[in-house]
């Protein structure tokens, strides 16, 4: 694993070898910004998901967040950036844990830029893997930390106000995850290049490498 000051850059040499050993570029967009204004209406889905599930347990109002008919207060003081800073690692944690041996992986990059935080590895990783690494952050903070949380009594405004965030930022997730889902086969492996990704039916060449012996 290493941490980088900056997301790293495609290598177009590298892009050459994955396609010409079979590898398939996925459609994405082209870059962070594009990725967030493309995510916009999935944020205001997984945004109402999470308000859904924290009114279920614990009830929840405007007026918690300082919004009233007649004002809108906010504070912003050290406890606030050090829960936004908490929430943010949090976030980026999930998604590390979940990728095979990341502590040993040399393609492995973690770092922070103007956007927030991100996790990009180079390892050849199965799909299954690989959707587990992209939903967990949203699945464990927005969804089952305000069940965790409401059975403890610790369900807080400032807690909730978190998992409402972390619900909007999981939106460019959310959309990887459709792109990934509509254009990756079950049975494929997943390989990043930078922020580009592609993919390889790993199956289906071992069947193709099974049938060549059988015709020698």
């Amino acid at each position: 694993m290493k941490i980088l000051n900056k997301l790293p850059k495609s290598n177009p040499n590298l892009h050459l070898d994955l396609i010409k050993n079979g590898w398939i570029q996925m459609k994405e967009p082209k870059n962070l910004i594009s990725a967030i204004l493309f995510s916009i209406p999935l944020m205001i889905v997984t945004t109402i998901i999470s308000i859904e599930i924290i009114n279920i347990f614990s009830g929840i109002s405007l007026s918690e967040f300082g919004v009233t008919p007649d004002a809108i207060s906010i504070t912003i003081n050290l406890g606030s950036i050090f829960w936004l800073v908490s929430l943010l690692i949090l976030h980026e944690l999930l998604h590390l844990i979940f990728i095979p041996n990341f502590i040993k992986s040399e393609k492995t990059y973690v770092g922070l830029t103007l956007f927030g935080g991100y996790v990009i590895t180079e390892e050849e990783i199965s799909k299954s893997r690989y959707i587990l690494i992209t939903i967990v952050p949203f699945m464990f903070i927005s969804i089952l930390s305000p069940l965790i949380l409401s059975v403890f009594g610790l369900l807080t405004t400032t807690l909730k106000f978190l998992i409402i965030l972390n619900a909007m930022g999981s939106s460019v997730d959310i959309l990887n995850l459709l792109l990934i889902i509509k254009q990756v086969p079950k049975n494929a492996t997943l390989k990043s290049n930078g922020p580009n990704t592609y993919w390889k039916n790993t199956q289906m060449n071992e069947k193709c490498k099974d049938n060549e012996s059988h015709l020698i």
